[in-house]
């Protein structure tokens, strides 16, 4: 059945009104897994499943280039970055986010890099001052990962550099202040590592063996030519800004503990296990990434729906990490889901679906797990109180988060509560 208002009127207007709750909403109207619908001027099919994702992510009938909003461009991914491209120039970039970002030893790596900056910054905490969790875990991980890729930040610079590069993620989806902090935010930090990129170029600076400033400004393309310094300033943020993101979950998983305090005693006992499947539970219970989108390659047809060439496909994320066909009672917080079995890429996809190493899923996904797991384990065992505030998430604000960013108060650290 095909929401008889979806060729004929335009629902941007109720995309920005409805925010995750849309696409779910017109698939639910439409009665199935894919719904037409016109958005910005342009037709568009939405659509929702497993077998939605392994159709969205075929290069023969969807691609990235072009399908790309500028506003997001040029807020949250940088022009010309991996995200824009397609078919044989995106697997040659990609192969270096995936040498970096998928490797074990790297993703350990870059745990304890920002376990240490966390313990530096959360024993400070104990003096009865109250602590923006979202704050504190976004500065962390600044700095964590900044030294983990190589990246020269002193002290000083923490705290500006993770409120660009949180704003750089909280501005994409809007049009009003929060997007133009974004852009300004975007050319401060472009600017900055393309400086850095030169400086390593011209033996200036050194960048430490197998880091990531290494691999960046080594980078060629595929005919052998450098990346230029902005293109490759673009890619080193594509590297840290979607790790400082982890401090959304950050705030969702301490809003978790706090609304269900039964999984305490599973983190505090150190079951690794059930700290992977608590991260993936927080991830796909919580609203991130609302949807996905790219363009037709060529006239097709997926469930007896058209799709012309050039058109958009929105692939319904929060709606699938909610759908009921997929997730027995879906808006019960249950990390049991995932114990002893690792997710299905085309069931689970907060940050994508599909491979990552052929397709568009984000290359950073064993970081984001990692780094959850060991946030929820170390909150878990941390003594804090919970003041009253306001704890409300809005399904209209995207990316949304906790309204107060989880405060906490009277936090008391002991060594064996300290990361690690």
């Amino acid at each position: 059945m095909t929401d008889q208002r979806g060729p004929h009127l335009d629902d941007t207007l109720g995309a920005v009104l409805n925010g995750y709750a849309w696409l779910p909403g017109l698939l639910r109207r439409g009665g199935g897994c894919a719904v037409q619908a016109r958005v910005l001027g342009q037709p568009a099919l939405a659509l929702r499943g497993p077998d939605a994702v392994r159709f969205f992510y075929d290069e023969r009938h969807v691609c990235r280039h072009a399908a790309i909003p500028e506003p997001v461009q040029g807020t949250l991914f940088g022009h010309r970055a991996v995200h824009t491209l397609d078919g044989s120039d995106h697997r040659h970039r990609k192969a270096m986010f995936l040498s970096l970002l998928t490797d074990p030893s790297r993703v350990a790596a870059l745990v304890d890099q920002v376990g240490a900056a966390w313990n530096e910054t959360i024993a400070t905490s104990g003096d009865g001052r109250q602590v923006v969790l979202f704050d504190e875990a976004s500065h962390a991980i600044t700095k964590g990962v900044c030294h983990w890729a190589g990246i020269p930040l002193d002290h000083a610079a923490v705290g500006p550099v993770a409120r660009d590069l949180t704003a750089l993620v909280d501005g994409f989806a809007t049009l009003g202040r929060r997007h133009w902090r974004a852009r300004h935010a975007r050319g401060r930090r472009e600017d900055w590592l393309a400086g850095l990129v030169q400086q390593v170029r011209a033996g200036v600076v050194t960048a430490p063996a197998g880091s990531a400033l290494e691999a960046v400004a080594g980078h060629r393309h595929r005919d052998g030519q450098p990346v230029d310094p902005k293109l490759a300033a673009v890619e080193l943020l594509n590297i840290i800004r979607p790790t400082v993101a982890v401090s959304w979950f950050v705030a969702f998983t301490a809003h978790a503990l706090h609304r269900w305090p039964e999984h305490r005693d599973h983190l505090r006992a150190g079951d690794t296990g059930y700290a992977v499947a608590f991260a993936h539970e927080v991830r796909r219970f919580y609203p991130f990434a609302p949807f996905v989108g790219g363009r037709a390659v060529t006239d097709l047809t997926w469930q007896g729906q058209h799709v012309p060439a050039g058109s958009l496909v929105l692939l319904d994320i929060y709606g699938q990490n909610h759908d009921a066909g997929l997730w027995p009672d879906p808006y019960r917080f249950d990390p049991q889901r995932f114990v002893g079995r690792a997710p299905d890429p085309y069931e689970l996809i907060p940050q994508g679906g599909a491979d990552p190493s052929t397709g568009h899923r984000c290359p950073g996904e064993d970081v984001t797990v990692a780094l959850l797991a060991a946030f929820a384990g170390w909150l878990a065992r941390l003594d804090y109180t919970v003041p009253e505030q306001d704890l409300t998430i809005s399904l209209r604000r995207i990316p949304t988060l906790p309204r107060s960013r989880f405060v906490v108060t009277d936090v008391c650290v002991t060594e064996t509560e300290r990361w690690g």
